[in-house]
């Protein structure tokens, strides 16, 4: 009798064993659950040279960008959203580090050959992702520098995106307009024959090479203003380049080829938080639309890159919704500066503007310190977490790193990167007061519906590229409100708002913006 009892509370014993167990691994997989949830993935979609009328939802005329559109219908789109800069490098600078560009002295438009900007015991956006333990990825544009100075493109190339909190890194080696034209895969040419090593030079030819100056009967697109040197494609690049010809990337397919290496990042890391900086390359020079979209817009190959962008971000879209992840992904699209139409090319994006207007109803674009240089698109989407909106707010790309850091609970945080998580997330229009710009190492500033340009010595119109740069003898005071398009100077006739807008400058950014640089373009 004894023993029966004995086996029975055996029995009994395993089985609420089991059943604790069972029940352990059923709160075990909630927390999991819960934890996930309070990890959001994070993916920002970054443009290059995208204005801000350029996109449907913001006024576009000749080109339709539905899948874009759906984005900012479905989330938040913001009319007072601002880059760092009006310029690609230090506008990228801005955003992975919280840091305004013109606290650093480098942070200009970098050469191909240029050493790593961002300081590798220097804070970012995918470090404090990664100590929040979450996977980090960036396919795309780079063009922060790579290397401490002359780069072997041969051997490894460090540091990089993977020193400054990349987990994985997909990058073009510069920018598609100059040599090495190759891929970057974590630190190694993707595809480099070795026994056809790469040698670049950005100020003097090798021998036999041929340019798009010397060899005009090899282009398949005419060159405007300084991208003559070595061809690739059938199109001339800044710098001279020489081998590496299996590693060589091709023109019209690098769009598809940047979209596979972002589902495929997805695809890969969907079971854990992940950050992804997707770096778009359109609608950047040189403009080669794959065929698939040739002709797709009225506005020549501009608008039809900016097409062919808009579908890959469609299918991007697509997967992160077949992989079930839309509700638990907050993605961030914008763009690096204003708009350019002719930046070293012809292609037709003057000839075939119409009635588009690429800076919507402001003035300049690329390179000017005028509000269509640094207002571009800018858009928040959490399917299920952010209502549809427009929000008059004023926000810049500078306050992402310390808006995610809040989201995640950390503690880190920039003197110039605004908390405004409410504002991205459609809660409150509560944004920034105060914001310094800059454009070319010049700098300007805004408060409420006012901006103030300081004097700068310089061209009026930069001729190459037929843009205002917002250089003028004379202060400069606008109210945005009220003249969008900043044709009423005010200075003058308010010399009260001028000073105190010049006082509240100057204690931001010292009295060395009086300092005149030469202009750079590309």
């Amino acid at each position: 009798m004894k023993r029966r009892i004995d086996k029975a509370l055996v029995f009994v014993t395993l089985f609420c064993a089991t059943l604790t167990g069972l029940n352990g691994c059923k709160n075990k997989n909630k927390s999991k659950e819960i934890q996930n949830e309070a990890k959001p993935n994070v993916v920002v979609i970054y443009l290059d040279d995208l204005g801000y009328g350029d996109l449907g939802v913001y006024g576009a005329k000749g080109l339709q960008t539905p899948n874009i559109d759906n984005l900012a219908n479905g989330g938040v789109r913001f009319t007072n959203g601002y880059a760092t800069s009006a310029t690609c490098t230090p506008s990228r600078y801005g955003l992975l580090t919280g840091v305004y560009p013109w606290r650093n002295k480098e942070a200009k438009i970098l050469p191909g050959t240029a050493p790593l900007l961002i300081g590798t015991e220097q804070m970012t956006i995918p470090k404090m992702m990664k100590e929040k333990g979450y996977h980090t990825g960036i396919v795309g544009k780079w063009h922060l520098g790579l290397g401490t100075g002359v780069v072997n493109w041969n051997e490894h190339v460090k540091p990089g995106p993977n020193e400054v909190g990349f987990d994985e890194a997909y990058i073009m080696a510069a920018t598609q307009d100059r040599v090495p034209t190759v891929y970057i895969d974590n630190g190694y040419v993707d595809g480099l024959d070795p026994n056809d090593p790469i040698e670049v030079n950005y100020d003097k030819n090798f021998e036999g090479q041929p340019t798009g100056k010397d060899n005009q009967e090899l282009l398949s697109m005419k060159w405007h203003h300084g991208h003559n040197s070595s061809i690739v494609n059938g199109i001339p690049r800044i710098g001279y380049m020489k081998g590496g010809e299996s590693a060589k990337w091709n023109d019209v397919d690098m769009a598809d080829h940047f979209l596979k290496k972002a589902q495929a990042y997805v695809k890969e890391h969907k079971n854990e938080a992940f950050f992804l900086y997707y770096a778009m390359q359109q609608p950047h020079v040189p403009r080669t639309p794959h065929p698939r979209f040739v002709g797709k817009s009225d506005l020549g190959p501009r608008g039809d890159v900016i097409a062919e962008a808009d579908w890959c971000i469609g299918e991007f879209m697509k997967t992160l919704e077949q992989e079930g992840l839309l509700e638990n992904t907050l993605i961030v699209l914008s763009s690096d500066n204003g708009p350019v139409l002719n930046d070293g090319y012809y292609d037709d994006a003057v000839e075939k503007l119409g009635d588009h207007k690429p800076n919507g109803p402001f003035r300049g674009g690329k390179y000017s310190l005028f509000e269509a240089g640094v207002r571009v698109p800018f858009i928040t989407y959490w399917k299920g977490k952010i209502q549809p909106v427009v929000s008059d707010a004023l926000i810049c790309q500078v306050d992402l790193l310390s808006s995610l850091a809040h989201l995640l609970e950390s503690d880190v945080k920039t003197k110039d990167s605004e908390q405004l998580l409410d504002v991205f997330l459609g809660k409150s229009e509560q944004g920034r007061e105060e914001l310094v710009i800059e454009a070319t190492t010049r700098t300007a500033f805004r408060k409420g519906d006012w901006i103030m340009i300081p004097p700068y010595e310089g061209p009026a119109v930069e001729e190459q590229v037929n843009i205002e740069l917002g250089n003028s003898s004379e202060y400069q005071l606008y109210n945005l409100k009220d003249d969008k398009g900043q044709q009423n100077n005010l200075a003058v006739s308010n010399p009260g708002k001028l000073n105190e807008m010049l006082e509240e400058f100057t204690a931001i950014r010292g009295n060395d913006f009086k300092k005149i640089e030469s202009l750079e373009l590309k």
